[in-house]
């Protein structure tokens, strides 16, 4: 039978709030102490920034962003004075899947575009604009701004000197729980099993083949939003994991330009640093989950069978959601989260 045949869905916070409260009464444990917490609480003392101007060629930004080891930027339009985006590896995806043409044809859009002119192009089809938060929120607001607007980056503003101070993720704030959350009681529902509770994604998982093109791959990111690919083998069987993070490492490896390369290869390219495949089990308890999510620093465990077969991604949103916005009954999608 399958391990997870038993698993709900879970796509509704009151109905993941009827089960933490009826597994423990301290099931709000968590949402209380991230709405007693600001945004600048999750500030690291030492930390980088990189800020783009619009007027920055985007192959060149993106190179910054490699040699800088860091996501995303905010981008500042100097003719208005003021923060207008970001440019995240979101961007370069959409910008190879949308000019590729085969490895004898230069993108042109990626050599010679200004960030400007990419986000005239992009902004005719996207809603795109900067969201933002002081550090004055609470960290609860902060979440509720990632999970309901589908992002993986949030900038925290100063008001006063409107100046980034810092950007937010899913991966800072669960660290930030990880560590101070260990001053207040645990919860009993953490000693649950992932198939007790239902956190997760169990349905429609995206999933790549090791022997599908790159190209194919980044087809998958645009059409699904998804921030991350089991890779599969032809049993069906987990064999690696392929992020919008690694398509970064095209840039960094300047073989942009050939994606029509095999994801298997693109895997084997890319360096020690780079994210690779965690993997979890429907009995393993929520704790142990946390524990491994936060002490890898990844962004999502792939959740398999005894076989190695792919049933489910448990991600950082999934976690959050379920811990924090849940028992405020406030539901959010959290399977597309993308930039």
């Amino acid at each position: 039978m399958d391990p997870l045949s038993q698993v709900p869905f879970v796509d509704n916070g009151l109905v993941m709030k009827d089960k933490m409260e009826a597994l423990d009464p301290d099931f709000d444990v968590y949402m209380k102490f991230m709405m007693s917490h600001c945004c600048y609480d999750a500030i690291p003392t030492s930390s980088k920034l990189v800020i783009f101007d619009t007027t920055l060629q985007v192959k060149k930004a993106f190179f910054a962003l490699v040699a800088n080891g860091v996501r995303a930027a905010p981008l500042w339009d100097n003719k208005i004075q003021r923060f207008v985006g970001m440019l995240t590896i979101t961007d370069f995806i959409n910008i190879l899947h949308r000019y590729y043409k085969s490895p004898m044809v230069q993108i042109y859009e990626l050599e010679e575009h200004k960030i400007e002119t990419w986000r005239e192009v992009y902004l005719q089809y996207s809603l795109n604009s900067l969201i933002s938060i002081t550090p004055y929120c609470s960290l609860f607001d902060a979440i509720y701004s990632l999970l309901k607007n589908k992002i993986h980056r949030l900038p925290v503003i100063d008001p006063e000197s409107g100046n980034v101070l810092h950007i937010l993720t899913h991966k800072r704030i669960l660290k930030f729980l990880h560590i101070f959350g260990s001053m207040i009681p645990k919860p009993r529902f953490l000693q649950k099993t992932i198939k007790e509770v239902g956190i997760g994604t169990f349905k429609k998982i995206a999933t790549v083949h090791e022997n599908a093109t790159v190209y194919q791959a980044l087809s998958i990111f645009v059409e699904r939003r998804v921030s991350a690919l089991p890779v599969v083998n032809d049993e069906g069987k987990v064999v690696g994991l392929y992020s919008r993070f690694d398509v970064i490492n095209l840039a960094a490896l300047k073989t942009y330009n050939n994606l029509d390369m095999r994801v298997k290869e693109a895997l084997q390219a890319r360096s020690h640093c780079f994210e690779g495949v965690l993997k979890c089990y429907p009995y393993e308890t929520l704790e142990t989950i946390i524990d491994r999510i936060a002490k890898a620093e990844v962004h999502r465990l792939v959740l398999v069978d005894d076989d190695d077969v792919v049933r489910g991604i448990v991600s950082l949103s999934d976690l959050l959601q379920a811990l924090v916005l849940s028992p405020a009954e406030i539901a959010c999608c959290t399977s597309s989260c993308s930039r």
